[in-house]
């Protein structure tokens, strides 16, 4: 979220809506990266937990290698499919004349040459972290977004490359990035269950079908969230560029709250799969009741923040009257999701540690890229362009309730579990 978010910044100095706007198409495709990074990160890091948590490290190297080889495999397709198909998958995503060239010049070094390494940065993190290397974890992944902001200006600015130099300062701090997981995993290579070794790669031990089944929720989170923002792109991009401009800079404001709460519980993930595995039921429960408390108190902060300091916070990013108005009100509007999305992702972080399958998939589905897709044009027809952004919050609403709905009885169970569980993987 930072590499984008710096991005939009730092070209929203240019004082151009038109390529703040480009960085606005090209959201959607860096959600898509986030989703495979998840699908093979979260799915890892959970069986790495849960194998170590049985004291089989055997297994936890070859899941390790399995998400590594694939998430290489897997991001180059994808990057190399983007490059190809630009000219069709740009418009689709809310690209007009004023913006096609510069959202093309962006997503060929940030996406079709740096696919790769942005999906592997955030995955390497899962894994490393996955092992109790937390700190580690949080600095790879600090130290790029760092990188990123430091370069932006160079090659946007001094290099006058405008949006394209954004898009390569994107490449080389990802590329940086995966170097210092890569040298992380070397250094500590005889003590560490996590291997990059592709001999270890294996197909084998249902270790593809763990992965991805538990990883999938959070891939979908990802993908109905690309899918949610091309929607909106097509509603404000037929209003103004203006207004998409500023819905851009408020969707990635809100992203990066989003992504705390998502960080939050995800990081407690491997905490909970070790001690469900292990059987201390007690810890267990301690670790999910204090996430619980931690995050939505973390996300109700954060909500009051964007809430008042809104227009401060757009103009930051733009000083174009009409870019401003629009982000304000977004911003605004669409801050209102922290709480709930941040409930969201710690039901499904329950779930998914505790190696269920069918649940956090369900959750998964039910707000982004559906309920709110439908909302969309009711509340436009109803409301006008901000009810494009009021869907995101009754669309969150609906996810609550249900979340609410699945997980308390699924929380009674884990009171009741007996000290020495067997896993469950329903």
């Amino acid at each position: 979220v930072i590499y984008n978010m710096a991005d939009t910044f730092f070209v929203g100095q240019l004082g151009d809506p038109n390529q703040v706007a480009a960085a606005t198409v090209a959201l959607p495709l860096f959600i898509f990266i986030t989703a495979l990074a998840n699908l093979f990160g979260v799915g890892g890091a959970s069986l790495i937990s849960r194998c170590l948590g049985q004291g089989d490290r055997q297994k936890a190297g070859h899941t390790a290698a399995f998400c590594i080889w694939s998430a290489i495999a897997v991001s180059l397709i994808y990057g190399i499919a983007v490059l190809l198909l630009r000219p069709v998958l740009l418009p689709l995503l809310g690209a007009d004349a004023e913006t096609f060239g510069y959202s093309s010049s962006y997503v060929l070094y940030s996406i079709g040459l740096g696919a790769m390494p942005a999906a592997l940065n955030p995955m390497l993190a899962h894994l490393v972290r996955a092992e109790g290397h937390s700190r580690q974890a949080s600095l790879g992944v600090a130290f790029g977004g760092i990188l990123n902001i430091l370069l932006d200006p160079f090659f946007i600015f001094v290099l006058d490359l405008e949006i394209a130099g954004a898009g390569i300062a994107t490449l080389l701090s990802n590329l940086a990035a995966a170097g210092y997981f890569t040298l992380f995993l070397h250094k500590i290579r005889h003590e560490t269950a996590i291997t990059i070794s592709p001999r270890q790669y294996t197909l084998g031990q249902h270790i593809p079908g763990e992965v991805l089944s538990v990883g999938l929720p959070s891939c979908l989170i990802s993908v109905m969230g690309a899918i949610s923002n091309t929607v909106l792109n097509h509603f404000t991009s037929g209003y103004s560029n203006a207004a998409m401009a500023g819905m851009g800079i408020a969707k990635k404001v809100n992203l990066l709250a989003f992504a705390v709460g998502q960080g939050i519980t995800q990081g407690t993930l491997p905490l909970i799969g070790y001690n469900y595995t292990s059987g201390n039921r007690q810890r267990m429960l301690k670790a999910i009741y204090g996430l619980l408390v931690g995050c939505l108190a973390v996300s109700l902060l954060i909500t009051i923040l964007l809430y008042f300091g809104a227009t401060p916070i757009t103009r930051w990013f733009i000083n174009d009257a009409e870019t401003v108005s629009h982000g304000c009100t977004f911003l605004q509007i669409i801050c209102l999701t922290c709480p709930t999305s941040t409930f969201i992702f710690f039901a499904i972080t329950v779930f998914q540690a505790t190696g269920k399958r069918a649940q956090p998939i369900f959750l998964s589905l039910v707000r982004k890229g559906t309920t709110d897709v439908l909302l969309m044009p009711l509340f436009y027809h109803l409301i006008g362009i901000n009810g494009v952004a009021w869907a995101s919050p009754a669309a969150d609403l609906v996810g609550v309730l249900i979340a609410l709905a699945v997980l308390l009885p699924y929380l009674r169970r884990l009171r009741q579990m007996p000290a020495s569980p067997a896993p469950e993987h329903s």
